[in-house]
């Protein structure tokens, strides 16, 4: 259950200074320990479903209840609020290059975190996907459709957002893969989507809101699971989800962050709490919320629920410290592309 009522004066005050989403969901009012996840826009109804399923756990494990404290956000700006000094006992991101920047700016964790959890600490993935206003009256199938003239296109902005730079390296791979690798062909095609761009909010659900409380935009560039929560939040009647020829596997990793965890007395609850991401309960729970699991069984059980497409991944384009330094860095292919098409 959500709980808001609660004095948590240092919790509030962080709140305010970094504009979070904050809320929590307890076994009971009174905790024995309480622990934070810092996570992404998207994620919400995920751990909104996994955190009970936790805390049962845990008090079945030790006897011990445990408080989860949940705060979302665009991914970018997530990761520089714990460097800024929320103090998150685990951060569940949308790019590893985010989770790494608690480790080269603050040692917050170990320079090995991605290889702490199978899968390179990614207990799900994702993909890119589009969705489209009932009946799809700009008849859009793929990326090529979303640089024509006439189409609003909404995406979330790359400074902020981890899954804008999904959404971007997916169009970027789209574009060299259909003009022979060529980059200065993908940065026009780039460059056409974002002049398209009808808004660039901080985060992915913003870029929701913006979709489908406010009426922007044609289609709206979003993850996978973002996009059928659209659907079965919003109906199915006004909307539809279209899955393009190519996209890129997103792999969204997890972290303890073992200073502030150790600080807090909570490095086993933290430890535990993102271990059990991966068990067959929890991987239930991520499928059915639209995330890709991990685990095969569940994957095979949810096969028709996941459309094959091909997929580029982040290692084909050199790793995130390469693309993060080559596209969205102050002065990079991003920033050059969407100035000039101001």
């Amino acid at each position: 259950q959500t709980t808001q009522g609660k004095t948590m004066t240092k919790s509030k005050l962080i709140q305010a200074l970094f504009g979070a989403t904050l809320f929590f969901l307890s076994a009971d009012a009174f905790a024995d320990r309480t622990i934070l996840n810092v996570s992404y826009d998207p994620t919400r109804e995920l751990y909104k479903e996994y955190n009970p399923l936790f805390i049962r756990h845990w008090q079945e494990k030790t006897k011990e209840t445990v408080e989860v404290q949940q705060s979302h956000g665009g991914g970018g700006k997530q990761a520089r609020a714990v460097l800024d000094g929320l103090e998150a006992d685990v951060v569940t991101l949308a790019v590893a290059f985010d989770i790494d920047q608690l480790y080269s700016k603050a040692r917050l964790i170990p320079e090995n975190w991605q290889s702490l959890l199978p899968n390179n600490s990614s207990p799900y993935t994702s993909t890119i996907v589009f969705v489209v206003r009932k009946g799809n009256p700009k008849q859009i199938k793929d990326w090529a459709d979303l640089t024509k003239d006439g189409v609003s296109v909404v995406t979330p902005n790359p400074k902020t957002s981890g899954g804008a730079r999904w959404n971007y390296l997916a169009a970027w791979s789209y574009a060299l893969k259909h003009n022979n690798n060529s980059e200065d062909a993908a940065k026009a095609f780039i460059g056409k989507l974002f002049k398209n761009a009808a808004v660039l909010d901080t985060g992915a659900r913003g870029s929701t809101t913006s979709f489908v409380e406010r009426g922007i935009g044609d289609v709206l560039i979003t993850w996978e699971n973002e996009a059928y929560l659209v659907l079965n939040e919003f109906g199915a009647d006004k909307y539809e989800v279209i899955t393009p020829s190519f996209s890129i596997l997103a792999e969204p990793p997890v972290t303890v962050v073992e200073k502030v965890a150790k600080k807090n007395g909570n490095l086993d609850i933290a430890q535990e709490y993102l271990k059990y991401l991966y068990s067959s309960e929890a991987q239930e729970i991520i499928a059915k919320n639209h995330y890709r699991p991990t685990d095969k069984g569940i994957v095979a059980k949810y096969a028709k629920q996941f459309p094959d497409l091909e997929l580029t991944t982040i290692a084909q384009l050199g790793g995130w410290n390469d693309v993060q330094k080559k596209h969205f860095a102050d002065d990079g292919v991003f920033d050059q592309i969407y100035d000039q098409g101001k």
